[in-house]
């Protein structure tokens, strides 16, 4: 009976183990276009609707024509907002490539998992 319990409990874990390597493989292969080098803009919000799109679009300007080119991307990581923030985010990441919007937990796994290229 021990051994039993001892096998699922393994086979639990392996199954897990598993699944969190192909989560994280599913992230890598997600955020491929991310540079490792330069340095990144991560930008935390909450509850910014009236003032996101602004803010963004003054930013990525810097960033594609300005003298900001060290600047390689922007994470938007929104903190669970109750107002249209990141929808409006995610409206405007699909406009410019450097631009990526995740929650804030996706923005860690994201930048502990930029390949040095």
């Amino acid at each position: 009976m021990i051994g039993f319990i001892l096998s699922t409990i393994f086979w639990t874990l392996a199954f897990y183990g598993l699944f969190e390597i192909i989560k994280t493989i599913i992230y890598i292969s997600t955020y491929t276009k991310f540079k490792a080098d330069g340095i990144y803009v991560i930008i935390a919000v909450k509850n910014q609707e009236e003032r996101i799109e602004g803010f963004l679009r003054s930013t990525l300007f810097k960033i594609l024509y300005g003298k900001e080119e060290y600047l390689k991307n922007i994470i938007v990581a929104d903190l669970k907002s109750e107002d249209k923030t990141k929808e409006i985010a995610k409206r405007l990441s699909q406009e410019y490539e450097c631009l990526k919007v995740t929650s804030w937990r996706e923005c860690k796994d994201i930048i502990d998992n930029v390949d040095q290229q």
